[in-house]
């Protein structure tokens, strides 16, 4: 009777265990409001009976703060396991709650991979907003109500706190009250019902100049900060908009007399000079190999004029196929909306695009082909070949600034060199090197 009664138990036990883990996977929201309430040793202890992507959808979902303590008493090896089912700049956002000391600790247990990552969302250009802004903000969840809300602030907040942002559970700004209104209105209200939505935002990556705009027009005492997502990254207040007024003005001084080591509008000229005549002469050198595949094929070019006058039409637009997709992957590198890590994804999109395009445009070309030069092979030729150097296109352009990001290079100063290079080259190799296998075609 004994061991029914324990077989029974544990079969209780496990569809127990299963129940939890169907109701954090599908409901990790509603899960999330619950274990807010909970001390931070229970969460953990949550945390630690179910599955390691459970447990970072529950810790995406609760709010900063109490996530953040969490990570904080969290043992190495769920650690390990955790971190990596998070989003790096949602990683970045709670890491930044902690001490140095503590998030250094904490990168040093997590793997490798994960921690490069999460270290480059928690690093900013010096004159951007991310340097200025406080990571470490009150917000509250927008179905907390107003009496919620209150005991939280009590408890929670810090003493000087003029504003409470709100956000959802995807850790979206969705409104903002602050902490007078709070007092006015009827305690069982929700805050979504009682927010101010019309709300100024900045991205981290913007310059202080922008910000300093944003208080000017907008007189608050915190400007929120988020990122592509609308994902609440941090505040700048306005005493750290006058701090940071006060040390551009010293780096002003600095630069007057030449301790300023970027090339800026009004740079000397030699300066100038050293910083973009190496790449002028990479530049020269990628013409000549240009040069030398069209040198290739002097010969079918001799035989059909023709060629040379719709040569440059393929290579225009394959060029401006490829700026296309370089200017847009250029843009989510620095606006951090992609990584290096998702090469794959940012490039098959990119061709996909490129080759939807590719079609539309060989329609047009080879339909003005055709009237102009009365030869079904040469539109045939022009058409292919306009579809290949567009795939090719824009693969180079997803794929050239995500590599040079990956070798600590500036995609934004040497991109466009290599893929007018390669632009060129497949333009030409493609539209010359069909031509040659199928001269048969002309010849008719």
């Amino acid at each position: 009777m004994s061991d029914l009664t324990t077989q029974r138990n544990t079969k209780v036990r496990g569809r127990g265990h299963l129940l939890n883990e169907a109701f954090f996977q599908n409901h990790h929201e509603e899960a999330a409001h619950i274990l807010e309430g909970y001390p931070v040793e229970d969460i953990l202890r949550v945390l630690q009976g179910t599955s390691p992507k459970n447990a970072a959808n529950l810790l995406a979902s609760i709010t900063p703060p109490v996530a953040a303590d969490t990570l904080a008493i969290m043992p190495t090896d769920l650690l390990k396991h955790v971190v990596p089912h998070l989003s790096p700049s949602l990683a970045s956002s709670l890491f930044q709650r902690l001490d140095e000391d503590l998030q250094r600790a904490i990168l040093f247990r997590v793997p490798e991979r994960y921690a490069q990552e999460i270290r480059s969302y928690m690093t900013y250009p010096e004159e951007s907003v991310g340097c200025i802004m406080d990571p470490k903000f009150f917000v509250l969840q927008e179905e907390s109500t107003v009496r919620e809300a209150m005991v939280q602030v009590r408890t929670r907040a810090q003493k000087d706190v003029h504003d409470v942002y709100v956000i959802d559970r995807a850790q979206k700004l969705v409104g903002r009250i602050s902490v007078r209104d709070l007092l006015l209105v009827d305690p069982e209200e929700k805050l979504h019902s009682v927010m101010v939505q019309d709300l100024p935002t900045i991205h981290p990556l913007e310059s202080r100049e922008e910000i300093i705009e944003l208080f000017g027009e907008r007189h608050f005492f915190t400007i929120p900060v988020v990122d592509l997502d609308q994902r609440l990254l941090g505040v700048v207040r306005n005493e750290a908009i006058i701090k940071a007024s006060q040390e551009d003005a010293s780096a002003d001084l600095l630069t007057m007399v030449g301790a300023n080591k970027d090339e800026r509008a009004l740079s000397p000229v030699w300066f100038s000079v050293r910083k973009r005549l190496p790449w002028l002469q990479l530049n020269l050198l990628t013409a000549f190999l240009a040069a030398f595949v069209v040198g290739m094929f002097e010969g079918t070019i001799a035989k059909f004029t023709a060629l040379a006058v719709l040569l440059p039409v393929v290579a225009g637009q394959s060029g401006n196929t490829g700026a296309q997709s370089l200017a847009v992957v250029i843009r989510g590198l620095a606006l951090r909306d992609i990584r290096p890590s998702q090469w794959l994804r940012v490039s098959g999109k990119e061709v996909y695009v490129a080759f939807l395009n590719g079609l539309a445009v060989s329609a047009t070309a080879c339909l003005a082909v055709g009237l102009w030069s009365r030869s079904l092979g040469l539109v045939f030729i022009i058409g292919l070949s306009m579809i290949i150097s567009m795939v090719i296109a824009g693969l180079s352009g997803a794929i050239i600034p995500i590599a040079l990001k990956a070798l600590k290079q500036d995609p934004a100063q040497s991109s466009s060199i290599v893929l007018t290079t390669v632009t060129d080259v497949v333009g030409f190799f493609s539209f010359l090197g069909l031509a040659t296998l199928l001269s048969s075609l002309l010849e008719t």
